[in-house]
């Protein structure tokens, strides 16, 4: 038996319930990890609302980071010991798990458990970001929302260390010091203020070639007045709500605009990809480049709290869940 979260119904935090699960030795490339530290992200939220439907019951969570206690037949990348974590299978809110091996990555000693379990979802989704939806180059200024947020604040010190000047938005006042101590050069509070006007005040009227938007509802269709022409529009969530359809000329009216929605499995959907982009932020978070921020814990039974905190938008930075 293993402690775990489940949903049986979706619904608000109440419904994240903590039991018991009989869980199967692991079968044919699987691997059994024992889980040290565990990720919270919004797309959790979005799980557990039935926003992005799940099959019932379900373990929400994408990400972790532990050590492999068993291996199913024809695992032959990993062995019970190894450190190991992982940002792309969902399932994580639990004490151990079975996992498919061609999800996990070896995780470097020099970084912990719970750095790992805090970045793997919102080291990668940056990573693709940054360095594939649209390739940040030195001299760049882009404009990244919710600058505050846990992929935000991995974003800033990131584009900063390619080169670029950055701009960022927060939902507040008390946020903005915590983004400019993060790599953004300039910070807007877009409740307060016309970031749109700023931008281009900013930028000298040049605007920006590419705009990341996580925020969704409340940016949208200010974001589109932030980008030169033919600049790439890159909405990767909606921490405000969806974004309403929209006529596709609107993206003509504004300059030839590009407009694309990634997802992280879009670009990690590969055994190859994967590596890949986990060795770029493994090298970049163990150079010092980039730091994560752990500013919450919470233990994994009180995961309803961490989300009516991750909700409210008392959080910042990244939430990590303790076994």
């Amino acid at each position: 038996m293993a402690k775990m979260i489940r949903v049986h119904k979706v619904g608000g935090p109440e419904a994240l319930v903590y039991e018991d699960v009989e869980l199967a030795p692991p079968g044919p490339n699987e691997v059994r990890i024992k889980q040290k530290a565990i990720g919270l992200n919004f797309i959790d939220v979005y799980h557990r609302t039935g926003l992005y439907p799940q099959p019932m019951p379900f373990t929400p969570g994408s990400e972790g980071a532990g050590d492999v206690v068993a291996i199913g037949s024809g695992v032959t990348d990993f062995k019970p010991g190894d450190r190991v974590a992982y940002g792309t299978a969902i399932g994580s809110y639990a004490e151990e798990r079975n996992i498919a091996a061609a999800n996990l990555v070896h995780l470097p000693a020099a970084i912990s458990y719970e750095t790992a379990a805090a970045m793997m979802l919102k080291g990668l989704t940056t990573q693709y970001l940054l360095r594939q939806t649209y390739v940040v180059k030195p001299g760049d200024t882009i404009l990244f929302h919710a600058a505050a947020g846990g992929v935000g604040l991995i974003a800033g010190q990131w584009a900063k260390h390619l080169g670029a000047t950055v701009i960022g938005t927060v939902g507040g006042p008390d946020k903005m010091q915590l983004a400019k101590d993060h790599g953004y050069d300039y910070v807007i509070d877009y409740k307060n203020e016309d970031f749109a006007a700023r931008v281009k005040e900013i930028t000298g009227g040049k605007l920006c070639p590419v705009v990341y938007d996580g925020v969704g509802k409340a940016t949208f269709p200010a974001s589109l007045d932030c980008l030169r022409p033919r600049g790439l529009f890159v909405s990767f969530g909606n921490a405000s709500g969806p974004v309403d359809a929209f006529n596709i000329g609107l993206l003509a009216q504004k300059g030839s605009l590009y407009a694309t929605r990634p997802t992280l499995f879009g670009y990690a959907g590969t055994r190859e990809s994967l590596v890949a982009m986990a060795k770029d932020l493994f090298d970049v978070v163990a150079s010092g480049a980039v730091k994560i921020p752990v500013h919450h814990s919470f233990a994994l039974k009180d995961v309803a709290e961490a989300h009516k905190a991750l909700e409210s938008r008392k959080t910042t930075g990244a939430t990590v869940l303790i076994p």
